[in-house]
């Protein structure tokens, strides 16, 4: 939990047809950070990391569009769509030299972002592949990958998980942390409650079943100049693959300044489980000293 003097700020920021909920820490003058959560979670993944960062940055996190307390229109999932959500908040919030930071889909998010608008300072992408770059074919050949194929199935996966939000959550959390009880049981709740509505549900399984269209739209992209923004990659150390790998595919597509690093102690949920090294990491790019 979050240490009573840090104090969370709750707004609902219209966009577009969304009513975003952005949660915010710190000095509201201060430089700001925009973090964007993956699946199944919400803003609270980075509730951490922002405790930490709010003693020197901006800190913003958001629920999704369709997600925990925004409300409105979800995006058809893909992540062109849902960077353009983000660019519109990015405006509306008046946020200069912003550095955009996802893990999981939020990472897929922050890299078509980084293909399409040039207003940021800097990005950073946490623990996943992205569609259409390489390694991410192999990713795909993955038999422990196998949520991909069902949530990507229409109306199935929603049968199946509906009434069950926890239990379903709890198994990836359980095979994905490198130590489970790093993410509480309060935010295990908190997690099934985002996605309590079918709404919601479905939500989440459309940035799954948007794969497709976001290899395409992905490689689109990489054949336009090259992205300009410098990017930090970032992956747990229990994390399968290896990094170089990932790196090499975003160089190759078109990522002209990118540097990486790896999170001692951590899996795929790599800000609830090292919240401190993550955070140190993601100031250290940004030329902030912790």
């Amino acid at each position: 939990m979050a240490p009573s003097d840090v104090a969370f700020r709750h707004n609902q920021i219209a966009v577009h047809d969304s009513q975003l909920h952005v949660v915010e820490a710190g000095d509201p003058r201060g430089v700001p950070f925009l973090f964007l959560h993956g699946w199944p979670e919400s803003w609270r993944s980075w509730e951490q990391v922002m405790v930490i960062a709010a003693r020197q940055v901006r800190a913003i996190a958001i629920d999704l569009p369709g997600v925990g307390e925004s409300t409105g229109a979800a995006t058809d999932g893909s992540k062109r769509q849902l960077a353009g959500v983000v660019h519109q908040l990015i405006a509306a919030m008046e946020l200069e030299e912003a550095t955009l930071v996802g893990q999981d889909v939020g990472g897929m998010i922050a890299y078509a972002y980084l293909r399409a608008y040039q207003n940021i300072a800097r990005a950073v992408i946490m623990s996943v592949a992205i569609p259409g770059v390489d390694p991410w074919e192999e990713v795909l050949r993955n038999p422990y990958l196998w949520h991909f194929a069902l949530h990507s199935i229409p109306a199935l996966p929603e049968r199946l998980v509906q009434g069950r939000q926890k239990e379903y959550f709890d198994f990836f959390y359980h095979v994905l942390l490198h130590d489970p009880a790093k993410i509480t049981p309060q935010a295990r709740a908190d997690y099934a409650k985002a996605y309590f509505t079918d709404s919601a549900l479905s939500t989440g399984f459309n940035w799954y079943r948007t794969f497709g269209q976001d290899v395409t739209e992905n490689g689109q992209a990489s054949e336009g100049p090259p992205v300009e923004t410098p990017l930090l990659y970032l992956r747990g150390e229990h994390e399968t693959g290896d990094i170089h790998t990932y790196v090499q595919g975003l160089r190759g597509a078109g990522i002209a300044h990118i540097d990486h690093g790896v999170i001692p102690n951590a899996g795929h949920f790599t800000q609830e489980e090292a919240p401190e090294e993550t955070w140190r990491l993601i100031a250290g790019f940004a030329g902030l000293q912790v």
